[in-house]
């Protein structure tokens, strides 16, 4: 999938089964651009219904695998004023048996929320620590959920 916002990667990834059940590279560093080399990860559970976001990281990119145990919507706004899709919005939805990498570049707003009627899980590797080194510095994020006059509204 092709998205309209520059620099966002949107990748579906393919399963290898046999009859031990299956295995996807999630990612590949030769495979990756130098800028978004994840230097951490964790792994979310998000229930139905239940969204994340919308935030954005000032210098962080995000590189999503949506595991494909529930269905995800995904929300994107480019925020970044010298880009040729600032102000753009992007939705699309990452179905529940598509496992799929999502690429999300600093000051790109995003969100995403469970929209199956299961638990999904949600890989995160993104190219800077959390809170930096030994977690000694400010999150990089400006998280608009937590301002009710936000622009970047979940609207299905």
């Amino acid at each position: 999938m092709k998205s309209p916002i520059k620099g966002v990667i949107i990748k579906e990834l393919t399963a290898q089964y046999d009859e031990r059940g299956w295995l996807v590279e999630l990612f590949r560093s030769d495979e990756l651009p130098t800028i978004n080399k994840p230097v951490m990860a964790y792994l979310s559970l998000s229930k139905p219904g239940i969204a994340r976001g919308p935030h954005e990281h000032i210098k962080q990119s995000d590189l999503f695998c949506f595991l494909g145990f529930s269905t995800f919507r995904i929300y994107l706004w480019d925020n970044r004023k010298k880009s040729p899709s600032f102000k753009k919005k992007f939705t699309f939805v990452c179905v529940q048996n598509k496992l799929t990498l999502v690429i999300v570049p600093p000051g790109v707003v995003h969100a995403y929320k469970n929209i199956g009627k299961t638990e999904g899980l949600v890989l995160n590797a993104p190219n800077r620590l959390y809170k930096g080194r030994h977690r000694a510095r400010n999150r990089d994020e400006i998280r608009h959920e937590e301002n009710p006059n936000s622009p970047f509204k979940l609207v299905d």
